[in-house]
C-alpha cells in the first residue's frame, strides 16, 4: 500500500454532517485527519438513510479514513489541548456555520499565532459574508438557490423537490481539497499560511456557470449574442435545459434500457450511420459540421428510435467504441454497479471492514496502490492514541 500523496500532512477537522467529506478526501490521499468532536459526537451518525448496523451511511462514507478525538471546547483545558494540536498540524478545517470556532475563542489570530504557516479552510452553507451568512440550510437548499433543482409539480398540484444529484454539498469538498492542497504548496515554499472561505451555495452557483452565464449573455442584444449557428441562430436555453428537442444528441430506448446518442459533430454522425448500415440517414440529414443536434426533426427521431430498439444497451456502447461515435449507457444508481466500465474503474470498500459497502476514491495514481482507508471512527475512539502520540498527555 502507498503512503499517499499527502502523507505527513496532519489535518484537524471540526465538522458537522456531509461537509466532513473534505477531510475524507484528504485522508484518502494519505493525510492524517483528526476529527475533533464535541461530547456525544457529530450527529451525522443519526442522519438520513439508509442506516447500516445502526449508523447512517453518511457517517460511514464521509468520516472514513479519519481518527476521532473527543474534546469539550466549552472548557479552557480542551481549548488549550486543541491549540496544542494546532501547533502540530498543517490544516484546520471548520466545516460548520461561520464562527463556530471563534465562539470558543479559537479565532484566526489565535490560530496563526500558534502556527503562522497554518492552512485554515472554513466550509459553510452560505459563506463568511452576505445576507444569508447566518441562515441555516441543508444540502438541497444550495442547489435550489443556484437554479439546479427547479420545482416539479405532481398530479395532486403540490410542488416537490425533483430527483437530482445534489451539487453544492457534494462538489464543495472537491474544491476545498484543491484549495487546501494549493495553500499547502505555498506554505511549504514560503511559510505563509492561508484562510480559505468556501460556501456550498457559491459552489452550486459556480457549477451552474453555463446556465447562469448563458442567461446573462442573452441579456445583450441579439445582434451581439445569438444562439447556436446550427439552429439558425435561434436562442435556446443554455445547457441541458435546451436539449429537449435535440435529435442527434438525445436519449433513446434500447432493447433492454436506454442509451444517449451524442453525434452532434458531423463526423460522429456519419460514423454512426455507416456503422448501422443506414447511410441514407446521413445523406438525407447531413447537418452542419459542429454542434448540430437536428433539433426538432421528429421524423428523424422516429427513425432513430426504431434503430436503437434493435440492440441492447451494451451492444450500442460497444458499437460506439468500434465506430468512433459517442454513445453512453443511461444508468440508475442500481444498474450502474453492474456496468462493466464502472466495475473496471471502481472497487468496493467492503462492509466487513468499512461498516457499509463504500465506493473507492476515483483518483488513480498510476503505478501506485492507494493507501488503505480507515473505517469511520466512533466518537473519541482515538483520543488517548492521538494525545499520547503527540505527547499531550
Amino acid at each position: 500500500m502507498s503512503a499517499g500523496l499527502l502523507a505527513g500532512v496532519r489535518v484537524l477537522e471540526s465538522s458537522l454532517l456531509e461537509p466532513a467529506a473534505l477531510g475524507m478526501l484528504l485522508a484518502e490521499l494519505g493525510a492524517d485527519v483528526i476529527k475533533v468532536e464535541p461530547p456525544g459526537g457529530d450527529y451525522v451518525r443519526e442522519m438520513a438513510w439508509p442506516i447500516v448496523e445502526g449508523v447512517s451511511l453518511l457517517h460511514w462514507h464521509v468520516n472514513r479514513g479519519k481518527r476521532s478525538v473527543e474534546l469539550d471546547l466549552r472548557t479552557p483545558e480542551a481549548v488549550e489541548t486543541y491549540l496544542s494540536l494546532v501547533e502540530r498540524s498543517d490544516v484546520v478545517i471548520e466545516a460548520m456555520r461561520p464562527g463556530a470556532l471563534d465562539r470558543r475563542g479559537i479565532t484566526r489570530e489565535v490560530l496563526f499565532e500558534r502556527n503562522p504557516s497554518l492552512v485554515i479552510c472554513r466550509v459553510s452553507g452560505w459563506g463568511a459574508s452576505g445576507p444569508n451568512r447566518d441562515l441555516p440550510a441543508h444540502g438541497i437548499g444550495f442547489d435550489a438557490w443556484a437554479g439546479l433543482a427547479p420545482p416539479q409539480t405532481g398530479a395532486d398540484g403540490f410542488v416537490r423537490i425533483p430527483e437530482h444529484t445534489t451539487v453544492g454539498i457534494r462538489v464543495t469538498p472537491v474544491w476545498g481539497a484543491f484549495a487546501v492542497s494549493a495553500a499547502l504548496q505555498r506554505a511549504a515554499r514560503t511559510g505563509q499560511g492561508a484562510e480559505l472561505d468556501l460556501a456550498q451555495g457559491d459552489v452550486a452557483a459556480a457549477t451552474n456557470w453555463y446556465a447562469v452565464e448563458g442567461m446573462r449573455a442573452y441579456l445583450r442584444p441579439e445582434s451581439e449574442v445569438t444562439g447556436n449557428p446550427a439552429d439558425g441562430g435561434e436562442r435556446r436555453a443554455p445547457g441541458t435545459a435546451g436539449m429537449s428537442e435535440s435529435v442527434r444528441y438525445q436519449y433513446y430506448r434500447s432493447s433492454d434500457g436506454h442509451v444517449l446518442l451524442m453525434a452532434s459533430e458531423q463526423e460522429f454522425w456519419r460514423n454512426f450511420c455507416v456503422a448501422v448500415d443506414r447511410a441514407d440517414l446521413y445523406e438525407r440529414h447531413p447537418g452542419r459540421r459542429y454542434a448540430d443536434h437536428a433539433r426538432g426533426d421528429v421524423g428523424l427521431q422516429r427513425e432513430l428510435q426504431e434503430v436503437f430498439e434493435s440492440r441492447t444497451t451494451a451492444e450500442w456502447v460497444a458499437l460506439g467504441a468500434a465506430a468512433d461515435c459517442p454513445i453512453a449507457a443511461v444508468n440508475d444508481a442500481l444498474s450502474l454497479a453492474e456496468d462493466a466500465h464502472f466495475q473496471d474503474r471502481f472497487d468496493w470498500l467492503p462492509s466487513e471492514r468499512m461498516g457499509a459497502d463504500l465506493l473507492s476514491n476515483p483518483i488513480h495514481v498510476l503505478g501506485e496502490e492507494a493507501p488503505e482507508v480507515r473505517v469511520a471512527p466512533g466518537v473519541g475512539q482515538h483520543t488517548d492514541e492521538v494525545l499520547a502520540e503527540l505527547r499531550l498527555t
